[in-house]
């Protein structure tokens, strides 16, 4: 099946040419004109404009990211010069994450946790904002002693959620 278009003197749209144009009537050239003008407008505000300001968020996005790194590193050997302190509360290092984790704003997040042996405890989270599983982590360490053993963090389908894998030590 075939579509054709009956554009008058004009044939189709590869012959616009010119004296094609001339050939039309004023009206059928002020026609075409806004056409064109409205193709243009169109092309303009609806494509090129919301394309370039996602590229602008998501370049600002990007140079917070940078800075926020920069600054990271910059702190990360100050931040491993500092001893650990122990909360010395003597309660248990799962009590003490699962009550951390629900200060934190993640319990919602806290999908289980398995001991691992003498001082090592597993714990799983699912859709657990990044930036608040760092914060969270960091406040471990510095006010409890429970340092990092292992992690494996995935993103999920949501921006800025992961699901977390986490192996800690105490001690």
């Amino acid at each position: 099946m075939k579509l054709s278009f009956n554009l008058g003197p004009l044939g189709s749209l590869s012959s616009l040419s010119p004296a094609a144009i001339a050939a039309l009537s004023p009206r059928e050239r002020r026609l075409l004109l806004l056409g064109a003008l409205a193709a243009v407008v169109i092309l303009i505000f609806g494509i090129l404009i919301p394309l370039d300001r996602s590229v602008a968020h998501a370049q600002e996005r990007l140079a917070k990211k940078r800075a926020d790194l920069s600054w990271m590193q910059s702190v990360a050997p100050q931040i491993g010069l500092l001893p650990p302190t122990s909360a010395g509360n003597g309660q248990s290092l799962i009590v003490t994450v699962d009550r951390s984790a629900r200060e934190s704003g993640l319990a919602s997040a806290l999908a289980g946790s398995d001991p691992g042996g003498p001082g090592n405890l597993s714990v799983r989270l699912e859709k657990a904002p990044f930036d608040v599983l760092v914060a969270w982590l960091a406040r471990l360490a510095q006010q409890n002693g429970v340092t990092v053993h292992s992690a494996v963090i995935e993103k999920t389908g949501a921006p800025g959620l992961v699901n977390a894998n986490i192996v800690l030590h105490s001690g």
